[in-house]
């Protein structure tokens, strides 16, 4: 796994009415696209800059399992969580994790089933993101209950004492909303990878490797059937994961909204935090590709036009959240509840003050950069305005959670909630166990799909033989197909 020879950045943002842009720049055809993506696998060589970033994420993923440990032997008085403040960074971390998810499934499903072809080439990666943003989310309602070996309680078990869970609560609620999300996410993603994974095991010179792709491709032929099978079930999976886009985060929001507590008791909290996850999705996906593009030479396949629809939906979500919340202090006046007043003045220039300023900041004003077309194609204003919305949707979740809970309706049960290093390093531990996951998978699995990529290339539209690429051309000029033809023959 080496660096790829630099390739110059190619601007394939210019619209021309008379002809598509295209979405894969360069000169590629399908043998180059498959061997860009398959060497990443395949080389034997690991890339310095890549082993260091592993061995920086498994030592954060340590400290996770350290602190874990630490928590279940002594028990949760080790967080700063206390009498009025009963949820703390857990529940923070888990919000923000599961909303990490949320880019992932509508990359892959929504723009799917609506046919923009510009997610082919980052659909993989962000799917991938999904899976394991929800596997960090899964680690924080089990260590939040206080007492992990009996977190079964949380499931639907009718046990030998005839105890069943409590389902009026929102935490059993989001196991399954998240347990129905993170099996989906899997299928959807394993599904989509099965013609590249036989590609891998066609090519591999390792015998080990070609058991382990073999196994996981699951007979893949390339038959007419198979590929008939295949679309039918990946537009299923597509129908059934759309839904989970609006319903997850939804449930997640009840938490809060059915809790007759002052800022959390709204009803706009439910599309506020869905089009919240969105937003922080898009900038993890920005965060997570920028790099890899870089370094492992995939320019151009995942160009500047992906990278520029992706900041026109991160400009959209911003404006969403910033109205979101706007509304909630309309809401709070319009309603004469002097209670709910007060909660949101404290939020603006309470003790937490500072925290609502890094929210507003950085979800709000940040993204505004993206207005400009130059900002939008600019990979390192990109890049920051990325970095500050994964910062920014961090501290929303600390302002929703800490601000209503630390000062509610008696001042005489206030308090102040600091975190202690126990709670900093199991979120840095969090991000450990993302990266770890993350980078193990661009290494043993194709991050680019392949064959959805091959879709919207010239020849899928030139060859005819080619079941999936009637009708998908993006030539570079037009009269390029005639061209191209001749080059063929």
């Amino acid at each position: 796994m080496v660096t790829a020879p630099y390739t110059r950045e190619i601007d394939n943002t210019q619209d021309d009415p008379r002809v598509r842009a295209p979405l894969v720049t360069g000169d590629n055809d399908f043998g180059s696209v498959t061997n860009k993506v398959c060497s990443i696998v395949e080389d034997p060589r690991i890339h310095r800059a890549w082993l260091i970033m592993l061995a920086i994420s498994v030592s954060f993923l340590g400290i996770l399992g350290a602190m874990i440990s630490y928590l279940v032997w002594e028990g949760v008085g080790v967080w700063g969580v206390n009498n009025p403040v009963g949820w703390g960074f857990a529940i923070i971390n888990f919000v923000f994790w599961v909303g990490i998810g949320h880019a992932g499934t509508l990359i892959s499903a929504i723009l799917y089933l609506f046919r923009q072809k510009w997610r082919t080439s980052i659909n993989r990666s962000a799917e991938a993101m999904t899976i394991f943003a929800v596997m960090c989310a899964g680690i924080f309602p089990g260590i939040h209950v206080g007492r992990p070996w009996l977190a079964f309680y949380l499931f639907p078990y009718p046990n030998f004492m005839g105890m069943w869970p409590n389902f009026r609560s929102p935490l059993l609620w989001d196991v399954f909303a998240v347990g129905t999300y993170a099996t989906v996410s899997v299928l959807f993603w394993y599904v989509g990878m099965i013609p590249d994974l036989a590609t891998l095991r066609d090519r591999a010179k390792n015998k080990y490797r070609r058991i382990a792709y073999g196994v996981l491709s699951m007979g893949w032929r390339g038959s007419h059937r198979h590929w008939h099978r295949h679309e039918v079930a990946y537009l299923i999976l597509a129908a059934l994961a759309t839904p989970l886009v609006l319903s997850v985060h939804s449930v997640v929001s009840f938490d809060f909204a059915v809790a007759q507590l002052p800022g959390w008791h709204t009803t706009i909290f439910p599309p506020y935090f869905v089009a919240g996850a969105i937003f922080g999705g898009f900038a993890m996906v920005l965060t997570l590709l920028i790099p890899v593009r870089h370094f492992l030479g995939l320019k151009e396949i995942v160009t500047l036009r992906h990278i520029e629809n992706m900041n026109k939906v991160l400009l959209f979500t911003s404006c969403i959240v910033g109205y979101a919340y706007s509304v909630e202090f309309f809401t709070a006046w319009y309603s004469a509840d002097r209670f709910e007043m007060f909660t949101f003045l404290n939020r603006m220039f309470g003790p937490y003050q500072w925290a609502y300023c890094v929210m507003v900041f950085c979800n709000v004003i940040a993204p505004q950069l993206l207005w400009s077309k130059k900002n939008r194609t600019n990979l390192y204003v990109t890049m920051f305005v990325a970095m500050c919305v994964n910062v920014g949707m961090w501290f929303e979740r600390f302002v929703i959670v800490v601000t209503s809970l630390s000062r509610d309706f008696l001042p005489s049960s206030w308090g102040m909630y600091y975190p202690t290093l126990i709670d900093i390093l199991t979120l840095m531990g969090s991000f450990g166990l993302f990266f770890t996951c993350f980078l193990l998978f661009l290494r043993f699995l194709p991050a680019i799909a392949m064959a959805e990529v091959k879709t919207v290339m010239p020849q899928a539209h030139l060859d005819r033989g080619h079941h999936r690429g009637a009708g998908d051309y993006h030539g570079d000029i037009p009269g390029a197909h005639k061209v191209e033809v001749k080059a063929e023959v």
